[in-house]
């Protein structure tokens, strides 16, 4: 992996709100959008991204950063990047959670980058 993805990885996950980190041995990273019932919207490879792309790249989508992990996150921005709450109507909707698939990063340094199996 290359240590701006890493770098992302370690440092920015944690910050994000609705981003999850989830490992997969031996693929290369990248974003995967989800709705809000966890159907896959979109694939975006991050190999050849540099960790300021990423960012930009999470803040066009509309993702909230907060300024430190354990910030709360604002009730504005709690089904970010989504515009609504999944549970008003049935429209379809932007993407509410996204996955980084990462290869050989670690998370055990950082207890805030979460592992699921979706």
């Amino acid at each position: 992996m290359r240590h701006n993805v890493k770098a992302f990885v370690m440092q920015d996950i944690p910050l994000y709100h609705n981003l999850v980190m989830k490992h997969i041995p031996g693929a290369d990273p990248e974003l995967v959008l989800l709705n809000h019932y966890y159907e896959e919207l979109d694939r975006i490879a991050l190999t050849d991204m540099t960790r300021s792309e990423i960012n930009e790249l999470l803040e066009k989508l509309g993702f909230y950063k907060k300024a430190q992990p354990e910030d709360e996150v604002p009730e504005e921005f709690r089904f970010a990047p989504a515009k609504d709450s999944p549970f008003k109507d049935e429209r379809p909707f932007k993407s509410s959670m996204s996955t980084v698939d990462t290869e050989n990063a670690s998370s055990e340094s950082n207890p805030e980058v979460k592992h699921t199996d979706l």
